[in-house]
């Protein structure tokens, strides 16, 4: 027990020192800031004692403004990064939009420029907007309508070539059967000038994705990569338009025929802008080009032409001249020769 009240006296001691210690500078430092003690040997004994403390409490203030203005930065850089996130998601979202609009821009240019070179053909612009599940490869919706003049039996095409005919047309909407179809028949003959086969373009069944040409003779002259046009018979579908090239040729099962497996001009998996012919008229001519020039004797044609107006004109102006002078040799032919007078029958008289 006894060493026990001996540490807690020494406790005690140290206790009363420290409060001691802590009042005397307390006091120190309160009369010195008062002007109590004027000496300098107070002053210097009061900045002695109280410098330590104000060393210590500079660096507390000082780490504490820096983990204030450490943490304020962290808040603002937080907060900053935040922004610059949705920025970039707003951006990104732009972008893809961006993208969007000039490949519908993109698509709708080239239906626009088929339109004024297929200048035979009324056409109405129209995005697939479905497909049936059902048969997925086979049958589109497209969202043009009866309200947009379009009617069943329509032919569907887009810039590259043939897609299909309208199966149903509906109000706003239309179904439109592909020529993958392996319930659809299509009229083609080979565009190749030697040999103008024609034949009929089917959807294989099991082939979905390539149709074959098919009531080909045996020794027709079909030829692998030989372009295949509509042949217009039938009447659904106008003559000439492209519907793809012939990428092998195979003997039918009996031998008399035979059929070649075609690569559509049109990527029906990436189907999405079609323009439906909702009239057709002939084809315009061909522009007739001129022969060929004998090197040496090349002449200018639009000079050419020129001279050959100037050269009508003086030869209108000669025959008015003709006219003219024909017309005034008449004129005095009739005065030198003036016509006798007709004797007048008499009153009551028979004319003789």
């Amino acid at each position: 027990m006894s060493e026990r009240v001996r540490r807690e006296n020494r406790s005690g001691r140290k206790i009363a020192a420290l409060i001691f210690v802590f009042v005397a500078v307390f006091c120190s430092v309160f009369f010195a800031a008062r002007g109590r003690f004027a000496t300098p040997v107070t002053d210097k004994t009061a900045l002695l004692i109280v410098s330590p403390f104000q060393n210590a409490f500079a660096w507390i203030g000082n780490q504490l403004s820096f983990v204030t203005d450490t943490l304020s930065e962290i808040r603002y850089i937080h907060s900053q990064n935040k922004a610059l996130r949705e920025e970039v998601e707003i951006l990104r979202a732009q972008n893809l939009t961006a993208s969007e609009f000039a490949s519908e821009n993109q698509r709708l240019r080239a239906l626009l420029g088929y339109k004024q070179v297929a200048t035979q053909f009324d056409l109405v612009a129209a995005s697939v907007i479905g497909r049936e599940s059902a048969t997925w490869s086979s049958v589109v919706v497209i969202n043009r309508g009866t309200s947009d003049g379009v009617a069943d039996n329509m032919a569907v095409v887009t810039e590259m070539g043939l897609v299909g005919h309208v199966l149903e047309a509906g109000i706003n909407t239309s179904k439109v059967q592909l020529i993958l179809d392996p319930r659809s028949s299509v009229g083609a003959l080979v565009q190749r000038p030697e040999s103008r086969v024609a034949g009929i373009v089917e959807g294989d069944i099991n082939n979905p994705n390539q149709p074959r040409i098919t009531n080909i003779p045996k020794n027709a002259d079909v030829k692998v990569e030989d372009i295949i046009v509509t042949s217009g018979f039938g009447g659904v579908y106008p003559k000439g338009i492209v519907v793809g090239k012939i990428k092998d040729i195979q003997n039918e099962t009996g031998g008399l025929l035979k059929y070649g497996i075609m690569e559509t001009s049109v990527n029906f998996e990436k189907l999405e802008d079609v323009a439906v012919i909702v009239a057709s008229r002939e084809a315009p001519p061909e522009p007739i080009q001129p022969p060929p020039q004998t090197p040496g004797t090349e002449t200018d044609p639009a000079k050419t032409a020129q001279e050959i107006q100037q050269a009508k004109l003086i030869q209108q102006q000669a025959q008015q001249q003709v006219r003219q002078a024909q017309q005034q040799q008449l004129q005095q032919a009739a005065a030198q020769n003036p016509q006798p007078q007709q004797p007048q029958p008499a009153p009551g008289g028979a004319a003789r």
